[in-house]
């Protein structure tokens, strides 16, 4: 079992920033990928982006390419998603999540944490 612990989600205007972080612990390995997908109500989830486990292979969802960056610190277990050039659009509930690279990216992976609220005003 993975758990996954999100935090560094609020309130930001548009073109502010938030760096968001992923806590993992439990059956973790410095190979385990993850990923963060978000929600807005009434929509499906969607992937935002994924790092493998070295560090070294990143994926975007189109939309926050060049504005969100995905990084981790294997020494400290946690995945970061520093989030620029924020727009009211990215106002939704977003998720870490862990699992193969295929499973982030085809929005199946394994195990899910509990979410963080990014509010974002104009």
């Amino acid at each position: 079992q993975v758990q996954l612990v999100e935090s560094g989600g609020g309130l930001v205007q548009a073109g502010g920033s938030l760096r968001l972080s992923c806590v993992a612990s439990g059956r973790t390995s410095s190979s385990f990928p993850i990923g963060w997908f978000r929600q807005a109500p009434g929509k499906e989830r969607e992937f935002v982006a994924a790092i493998g486990g070295s560090g070294i292979m990143t994926y975007y969802e189109d939309s926050v390419k060049g504005r969100f960056t995905i990084s981790r610190d294997n020494a400290k277990n946690t995945v970061y998603l520093q989030m620029n050039s924020l727009k009211p659009e990215d106002t939704t509930v977003y998720y870490c999540a862990a699992g193969a690279i295929s499973r982030l990216r085809a929005g199946v992976p394994d195990y899910w944490g509990q979410g963080t609220q990014v509010t974002v005003s104009s």
